[in-house]
């Protein structure tokens, strides 16, 4: 399974950009629980939100909460990742990342399962 990101780029603060994750062909992303990472300069990389393998049921981040939305586009075997509310403090690189096929949940307890597959990452700059 390989997972290419695209999408980010420089977004004003307080402004909205998606970012998009394909899977290769063969690999149904609906059987794996996808979630978002992202990595900030000089900072470790921290979970974002991931969407479960077993319900589709979402986990979002405090600090995305109400903001971010994550959703699967079977059709095309695409995850996207809507942020909205852009803060400067969000400037990073965001990876997807994927684990399955299986059937469990993405994340327990507020804690990001282990996940095998990551893509390159898209750098997403949020500055006026």
């Amino acid at each position: 399974l390989q997972l290419v990101e695209s999408g980010g780029g420089m977004v004003q603060p307080g402004g909205s950009l998606r970012v998009s994750c394909v899977a290769s062909s063969g690999f149904p992303l609906d059987y794996y629980s996808i979630a978002w990472f992202r990595q900030a300069p000089g900072k470790e990389r921290e979970g974002v939100t991931c969407i479960s393998s077993s319900d589709n049921s979402t986990y979002y981040a405090d600090s995305v909460k109400g903001r971010f939305t994550i959703s699967r586009d079977n059709a095309k075997n695409t995850e996207k990742l809507q942020m909205n509310g852009q803060k400067p403090e969000e400037t990073a690189v965001n990876y997807c990342a994927a684990e399955g096929p299986d059937y469990y949940y993405c994340s327990k307890d507020g804690s990001f399962r282990a996940y095998e597959y990551w893509g390159q990452g898209t750098k997403v700059t949020v500055s006026s």
